[in-house]
């Protein structure tokens, strides 16, 4: 890094979980950038709420005592240790995300509403490295000679304009800018899940260590309606589709979340006296079940920008800060080497997807598994009668290549034929 280098040379757009990853990160390297979010925290963002074990790893390459502000703040931040898969005949399993949580000094997850998690990360930005500006939305971007210049504009509709910036990085959700005017990406409804999310008061029978819950309804294949429990007795109810399925099926999901509620026999009564509290709202999930090209010429793209939402669980915040961190060391290597071109650039896209490919292509072959009900019951009644598969499962969730045997058709004639 030059000590000519002005903050504008970096500049994120969007201060979710990605750009705020990508913020925190630089300026623990003491690079200067600026931040730009249209809107001004604190502020919602529809969600599933559930923060993955990968969110509490970039934390703990972060600064790791960052996690006590979360476990010290019950009321918005709810530990999670554990996950309830309930198969489509309403047969259901609980999968621990540890196999023994007495090592553990932090839960290996949370759940939280946006609302608070997105501005309790806003909150840790420096503002020693990072000017930050709210309020202030990207309207279009251009090339220059040096770089690029981009066109804002403010909350009373003020222009604000950067010339020559050297790097860009898109953080800004799935309708990203960046991604649209320079990555090229286009919504794809085989890589893409439509969902829903509503707010209740009263849902009962949650579980004691706070397990988010997956329910693989018949009729949401390949797709789940979730319950996932919140601080203050609240609850993140939703139901999530692949949208090519929605299309094909001509499904309205909010009518099949609510006719579940209403009468579906195993979850009912759960709900006899719960209220929705506001509306059921919507949202768009670009999934990681394809590779993309995540950067180029002058720019990165984080999160939803890159379309990285784990294909299974429909998870986007571990990947999005998860790649905020990368793209900080990046970037590092840019400012050193002075390149911000797209072949230098290349390095990020392998950086991400040589750590995270795997994964995503594994959820994504659950996520084609779901298409076969009879599958999910056979696995879920098997595990509840075999304690090693149980734990076999759970071990999963720690270890990559042992969730890779649900790929393999000899871990399923190995069920078939053991009890």
């Amino acid at each position: 890094m030059t000590n000519s280098q002005k903050p504008d040379d970096i500049v994120i757009i969007g201060a979710g979980p990605a750009g705020c990853a990508t913020s925190l990160f630089l300026s623990k390297a003491k690079i200067p950038h600026t931040l730009i979010e249209k809107a001004v925290f604190p502020r919602d963002k529809v969600c599933g709420d559930a923060l993955s074990g990968k969110v509490v790893y970039v934390f703990k390459q972060l600064d790791e005592t960052l996690l006590n502000r979360f476990s010290s703040q019950p009321e918005n931040f709810l530990p999670s240790w554990g996950v309830k898969f309930a198969a489509p005949n309403g047969k259901s399993i609980d999968i621990p995300f540890k196999s023994d949580i007495s090592k553990e000094k932090h839960a290996p997850g949370f759940i939280s509403k946006r609302m608070d998690f997105d501005h309790e990360l806003f909150k840790m930005l420096d503002p020693n490295y990072a000017k930050i500006l709210q309020g202030t939305a990207l309207n279009s971007i251009e090339r220059t000679g040096n770089g690029l210049s981009l066109f804002c504009e403010d909350i009373n509709n003020n222009p604000v304009t950067f010339k020559d910036v050297k790097l860009v990085i898109g953080a800004e959700g799935d309708r990203s800018v960046v991604g649209k005017q320079l990555g090229s990406m286009v919504k794809e409804n085989d890589h893409y899940c439509a969902g829903i999310r509503a707010y209740y008061d009263g849902v009962t029978d949650m579980h004691p260590q706070n397990f988010i819950e997956l329910h693989f309804l018949e009729e949401l294949l390949p797709g789940y309606f979730w319950i996932f429990p919140l601080p203050n007795g609240q609850a993140n109810v939703g139901a999530g589709m692949l949208s090519s399925s929605v299309s094909k099926k001509k499904v309205n999901l909010k009518a099949d979340m609510l006719r579940a509620i209403q009468d579906n026999p195993n979850i009912n009564q759960r709900f006899k006296n719960a209220k929705l509290q506001g509306k059921i709202e919507g949202w768009g999930l670009p999934l990681g079940s394809k590779q993309r090209k995540i950067s180029g010429d002058h720019f990165l793209l984080t999160g939803d920008a890159a379309s990285l939402i784990d294909p299974f669980t429909g998870e986007g915040i571990g990947n999005a800060m998860y790649s905020g961190m990368l793209a900080a060391r990046h970037i590092e290597n840019c400012l050193s080497q002075n390149r911000f071109d797209a072949a230098f650039n290349k390095a990020y896209d392998a950086a991400f997807y040589s750590r995270q490919w795997d994964e995503l292509k594994l959820s994504h072959t659950m996520q084609k598994l779901c298409r076969f009900p009879w599958l999910f019951n056979f696995v879920v009644n098997k595990a509840n009668k075999n304690k090693t598969l149980r734990e076999t499962i759970s071990c999963m969730f720690e270890d990559l290549d042992m969730r890779a045997k649900l790929r393999s058709p000899k871990f399923y004639l190995q069920l078939l034929f053991n009890d």
